[in-house]
């Protein structure tokens, strides 16, 4: 896959899959990006806002909880990802 080329419903999917969390919604947020220094130019899916809430995450510190959501979306991130931002709550 080509840079930009991740979709939000995707992560949404693998996160699913992988955490079986009671809610998650991913945002692309990439055109809210165009134009800085540094952006691929790619129209969407190099930027993302994660918010997602499971039992995956009781008893887990801030930083282990956004490695439980990298780790999940370690393939996807490669194919373009350039920055999350993630809400990870415990229910």
């Amino acid at each position: 896959m080509s840079a930009g080329s991740v979709s939000a419903s995707q992560m949404e999917a693998v996160l699913q899959q992988a955490l079986q969390p009671e809610s998650v919604t991913v945002i692309d947020d990439t055109a809210d990006h165009m134009g800085h220094a540094g952006h691929s130019g790619a129209p969407s899916g190099t930027h993302f806002t994660i918010q997602i809430r499971g039992r995956c995450f009781n008893g887990l510190s801030h930083v282990q909880r956004h490695r439980l959501v990298y780790d999940a979306l370690r393939d996807l991130i490669p194919q373009g990802v350039h920055a999350l931002a993630i809400k990870a709550e415990p229910v």
